[in-house]
This record gives structure tokens, sequence and C-alpha cells, in this order.
């Protein structure tokens, strides 16, 4: 009997999590053929590089040896193999089952021929497979600003953004940082952290527009400016002039701006436009089920390409988040199996440290004319949020000193009231009377006991370390590294 081949297009979290996940079901009985523009990396530990807190070597999250030992061949775009991993793709591995290395063939998937399971590359060959997950993540937008790709101005979503920027960056420079979301702020005390004058320019009134209300934006954009960040909000930036080896930010709305370099965070979106012509069903992401499958039952999608049940409101939205990529990639890998496993839907959460406060945001925190309950100490930096819908929270906002132990309890305390949507009952006055007490309801509620017997697979986690692929490679494949032109 021929062995299952599972084609995982995408390594970054959604897809290292569906093959880690297939190895600990199968413990490999399938062949996993991995097809990535880039070695595997973390996107989220990219801040801590850019601020210097870790090596570059501790940004990848698969050396080579290990997907040898996953036994895994990975099919990578036509780039050269980063210096780093060069010596390890070619070190024999004597306790290691599979292949000594990846393949690399130096290959990027262009297109999709779902009726004959085929995944095209971009040298006109194909690939075929049994089943295909998608997990190819996202890439930045740039507002159409004249003179935007310029020398001396990055995105922040790559490695090799990173790598520009820390190039560039010197202490003493002037520092734009063109929009203030989420994606801006995972960098913002990394950036700092370099003794730049920075300037923050937001076309919203306010920072984080999506993840935190006005009131608790205006507690966060106080702090940063009493660390002397300048902060432009309610402007835009209409084009960016060379100024004798500077840039000069053309402003509407405020003074124009002269800087030594800029950053771009204006937002992402999903990686789709190779599946024009592969009749998967496209709305914001590729619309899955609750199994994560797309309308063709043998290609699942997962991570920031899938649009799926959201839990609280049961929607099917697109949550770019790495939580979200973790569970789905668990979830498809599990399926590909074999197994029946349904994922109950993604939380939408973002948490930030900001100058060492912690900002956090839950579920449906935006909600017009809901009930709400807000407690608020600005000369504290505190604030808290909570959105109901009836007895249960359905939404919550909490911002306070991320050196204080009540703050990073009570922040995992109301993830687990909005995650659980338990009726707090005769608890939701006495919470909208005592907002700084989470514990006391959330302990009265069994919310930890609720949460506990909530697992994204069939039992609990299996430490990634502890699978590998056993017998990897071995028995006969009608399809074992073949290439279907």
């Amino acid at each position: 009997m021929s062995r299952k081949r599972h084609v995982i297009v995408g390594g970054g979290t959604a897809g290292l999590n569906a093959i880690t996940t297939i190895r600990e079901y199968d413990k490999g009985a399938s062949d996993i053929v991995l097809v990535a523009e880039e070695w595997p990396y973390s996107r989220m530990v990219l801040p801590y590089y850019l601020g210097q807190s870790i090596s570059e070597s501790h940004v990848f999250t698969a050396t080579a040896p290990r997907l040898a030992q996953l036994g895994v061949q990975f099919i990578r775009a036509d780039r050269p193999v980063d210096p780093i991993f060069r010596a390890l793709a070619t070190q024999p591995q004597n306790d290691s089952p599979g292949p000594l290395g990846p393949d690399f063939v130096r290959r990027r998937a262009s297109g999709l021929d779902t009726s004959n399971n085929l995944l095209k590359l971009d040298d006109g060959s194909s690939i075929e497979y049994d089943d295909l997950l998608i997990a190819t993540g996202s890439s930045p937008t740039r507002p159409p600003i004249p003179g935007a790709d310029g020398d001396a101005i990055y995105n922040q979503w790559t490695i090799d953004d990173s790598r520009g920027v820390l190039k560039d960056i010197k202490p003493g420079q002037d520092v734009a940082m063109i929009g203030a979301g989420f994606i801006s702020f995972t960098i913002l005390n990394a950036v700092l952290s370099h003794g730049v004058n920075l300037h923050i320019i937001e076309i919203m009134p306010q920072v984080l527009p999506r993840m935190i209300d006005n009131e608790g934006a205006e507690i966060v954009a106080n702090l940063l400016r009493s660390r002397g960040v300048n902060i432009h909000t309610g402007v835009s930036v209409q084009s960016i002039e060379d100024d004798d080896g500077r840039k000069k930010l053309i402003m509407d709305g405020a003074a124009d701006i002269t800087v030594d370099l800029v950053i771009m965070g204006t937002g992402i979106r999903p990686n789709l436009g190779w599946l024009d012509a592969s009749g998967l069903e496209i709305d914001q992401g590729i619309v899955v089920d609750n199994h994560l499958r797309s309308n063709v039952p043998n290609v699942y999608a997962a991570g920031d390409v899938a649009q799926g049940h959201e839990l609280i409101t049961g929607r099917k939205e697109v949550h770019a988040i790495e939580p979200t990529a973790m569970q789905h990639g668990r979830v498809v890998g599990a399926n590909m199996t074999g197994k029946d496993i349904s994922y109950e839907g993604s939380l939408l959460m973002n948490i930030l440290d900001v100058q060492d406060l912690d900002v956090a945001s839950f579920g449906s925190w935006n909600v017009p004319d809901a009930e709400t309950s807000v407690m608020a100490n600005p000369k504290n930096n505190t604030y808290r949020k909570l959105v109901w819908d009836g007895d249960k929270i359905i939404g919550g906002i909490i911002l306070g000193p991320a050196r204080g132990i009540w703050t990073t309890n009570d922040i995992g305390m109301l993830k687990g009231l909005v995650q659980s949507q338990v009726k707090l009952g005769p608890w939701k006055k006495y919470l909208q009377e005592n907002l700084w007490d989470i514990k006391r309801p959330f302990v009265a509620n069994h919310v930890t006991n609720t949460m506990l017997s909530v697992t994204t697979l069939d039992h609990p986690t299996v430490p990634a370390r502890e699978i590998s692929a056993t017998g990897a490679g071995s028995g006969a494949s009608d399809k074992d590294g073949e290439v279907v032109d």
C-alpha cells in the first residue's frame, strides 16, 4: 500500500504545528513535503532580535536536523541557503531517520490544480498530493505614498526587514514609524532601545485603533509622550522625499517631519494571489469549515489565510494572530491523519508590552450599544473595560503596569472568562462594583476547571521535542521523491 503524501505550503507557525501533529499521530507512516519561501522562523520573536536581546539563530524554528528528524522533504524557494544553516544542511545526522538534510529544490508554489491533486511550482513542474495545507501567511501592505519604496524605508514583517533596520539604525537618529497598530507596537520597545527619537504617525484619531478603545489609547499615548515619543494621530503622509541623505515626510494635518529612517506598519493581507484559478472559495481568506477544510475536501487552510469560525460571534473571520495559527495547524495536522477533530473557533486577542505597560484586549471589546463596565485611573496608567451579553463577558480590555503581578494574573483570568463564556449569575453585579477584583468571580465560577477540560486535540499537548518520525522514510512509496512534470 502506498504511503499517504501530505503537502504543507508555508513553514510558519501553522505549517510547523501541522507537521509535528501529523508525526505525533502517525509516527512517520506518511510522506510530508514542505514548500516554503524561506527557512522556517518565528515572526513573533523578530522584535527581540531587533532589540538585540536574542541572536539571529534563535529566530529560526526548524533546523535542517530537526526537519530531517521529522522526515520532511523541504522544497524551498529560489533563494540561497541562509548562511547560519549552511553547515547544518550538509552535516551528517547519524542518529536521525530520514534524509540527511532538506532537499533544496528551490521552488515556490505558483498555483493549485484541485481536480488532479497537483500543487504547481514556479518552474512549471507540479507535486502530487493526497491532501494539502495552505498556510502561506500574510504580507505587509503599503499605502500608495510617492517615495515609499526608497532607501532607508522598511516594512517590519520579515527577518530581512529586521536585518535592514539593524544595519541602518543608530543612536540619536530620528525615526518615523508610519502606522500605530499592533504590528508597529510589537517592535516599539525594540526601536526605542536603540536610543532614537521616535515619531509615530497614525491616520486614525488614536493609537492602536483596532486593539483598544479611545480611553485606553489615551493612556498609552500619554505614557509614550512622557517617554519622549512624538505621537501624531489623525494625520497622514502625502509623500516621502529625499533631503540631503535623509527622508522628508510631507504631511497632511501636521508639520513636515525629517527623519533618518522610516518603518512602515500599515497593515497586512493574506498571501492568496497564487490561488486565483484554484476553485477554492475565497472571501477575506480561504473559507473553511469547523475542521478547517476548504470547499475542496482534501485542501485545508490555516493561520492568516484561513477565514474560519470566531468563538464569540460565530461569524467566519480571519484572525492573523499567533495563537490561532498554532491551533489551526494542530487541528489540520490531526485531521490529515484521519482524526475527526472539530475546531471550536478562535478568540480574537492581542497582548502587548508598551514601555512596561501591559495592554491586552480579548473578544468583542468594541460592540456598539453593548452593556459595558469601565474603571480607569489614568494617573496610574490603569484601565479596565468589560463588555457584557447578559451575565457573560464577551470582550474586555486591561491596561496596567507590566511589573504588577495583579496585571499579569488578571489578564489571564479575563481571557479565561471570555473564552469559557461562563455565566456569572450574581457575580456579575459583584464584578461591576469591584472591577479590580477579577479573581473572586473567576474562582467562584470554576473557570480553571472549565478551561482545563478544553484541549485543541483529543488529548493534552505533547511537547514538540518528544515528537519525531520514527522509521520515517522506510518502506516503499510510489510517490517517494517524485516531482510530477
